[in-house]
């Protein structure tokens, strides 16, 4: 039974939010929302970047249906690669479009306006913290730099706010960066100061809507990685040259991650090549597999149209990017995602009006919405 105009209704997705965060803070109020509501460990998405997962959670649906598939796309008619950002890419209705078709209204609350142009058709407010509009920011100051942990705050602020004074949007989607965890690992100061503001803020949007259903879930988590292939560079240095290779993290946020991630789609010149260019991808130190494209594709359910001839994976120190050589040893304090190793993350729904699925329903972030968009 969908909660949709049953009860309002708030979608917490916190970027970069794995079990590690989790466990490593006191976070009182995610812990009393899990305790006394569901909680269970679940997997992210693959590929393990934000609009992949976004996409997934705003759906209640795997990439083979709605159709995202990364940060980015390669246009294997034309030839040219983009950022995957557009609504257009989507195939299926969001949760925030199905509100709108039973008369309810939503907001879109998210510190990057790439999330704006991805989820926010239908949505009645869309408000990004990295280009907020004059009168959001005459109500609640100036948020700080995208590239901060304090952009969160004004957020979750903001959206605390909305739920006290707009008792007309019944469906509260907020989506906030995970800078602070490509900066700081669990363990650091900085990282718990970040997650404590964040529960604080959590509380305060509890208390100012007792009547609401909290769903809470993240994209992915983090690792420090060690090393980068430039998988194009790498191929062509073998003799086993590919017509295209991509990073499913590139995006815009370049300071985040210099646009490297875990996986990678690649290309072939001809098919003729696929065995040639495996084996020699798997020569590369740090790379656990590579699939061909249908066998990912049924694996993790990927939209097969919209990714590479090959899947490559990185085990947990290795990620995929554009170099000026085929590879390069990463700084020690560099952190980023995108591989199956940041796939364990929370997943909370707390104050439920409606019963459940039971919990083996619950087995990947996308489940947290499955039930309220039926």
């Amino acid at each position: 039974m969908s909660l949709i105009g049953k009860q309002r209704i708030v979608i917490g997705m916190y970027d970069g939010f794995g079990m590690d965060y989790f466990n490593a803070s006191p976070l009182p109020a995610f812990r009393s929302m899990a305790r006394d509501g569901f909680f269970k460990p679940v997997s992210a998405v693959f590929p393990t970047v934000t609009n992949a997962n976004n996409a997934s959670i705003c759906c209640g649906a795997w990439p083979k249906d709605h159709g995202i598939t990364g940060n980015s796309y390669f246009n294997e008619r034309t030839g040219e690669a983009d950022y995957m950002e557009s609504a257009d890419f989507i195939r299926i209705p969001t949760v925030i479009q199905r509100a709108a078709e039973r008369g309810v209204k939503s907001a879109l609350l998210t510190c990057k306006v790439k999330t704006i142009h991805l989820l926010g058709r239908g949505a009645a407010i869309a408000v990004a913290a990295e280009a907020p509009p004059p009168e959001f920011v005459a109500l609640y100051g100036k948020p700080a730099d995208i590239y901060s942990r304090e952009i969160n705050y004004w957020l979750w602020r903001v959206a605390a706010d909305i739920l006290r004074r707009r008792r007309d949007i019944g469906l509260l989607y907020v989506h906030t960066t995970d800078y602070p965890m490509h900066m700081w690992a669990p363990a650091a100061e900085e990282s718990k100061e970040h997650m404590e503001t964040l529960d604080g803020l959590l509380a305060e949007a509890r208390a100012g809507a007792p009547d609401a259903a909290f769903l809470l879930t993240a994209d992915h988590g983090m690792n420090y990685k060690r090393r980068c292939w430039d998988l194009f560079k790498a191929c062509r240095e073998s003799g086993a040259e590919v017509r295209f290779a991509l990073s499913a993290e590139k995006d815009r946020y370049v300071k985040h991650h210099r646009t490297f991630g875990g996986a990678a789609w690649v290309w072939l010149k001809s098919p003729a090549d696929e065995e040639r260019v495996a084996h020699a991808l798997l020569d590369l130190k740090g790379i656990e597999a590579v699939l061909p494209r249908r066998a990912a594709a049924e694996k993790f359910g990927l939209m097969a149209e919209r990714i590479g001839e090959l899947a490559v994976f990185g085990d947990a120190e290795t990620v995929f990017g554009e170099l000026e050589t085929p590879m390069e040893e990463l700084e020690p304090s560099y952190r980023s995602h995108g591989s199956l190793h940041e796939s364990r993350i929370p997943l909370i729904i707390y104050n439920s009006s409606v019963p459940l699925p039971p919990a083996e329903a619950f087995s990947a972030n996308l489940d947290l919405t499955r039930h309220i968009v039926q």
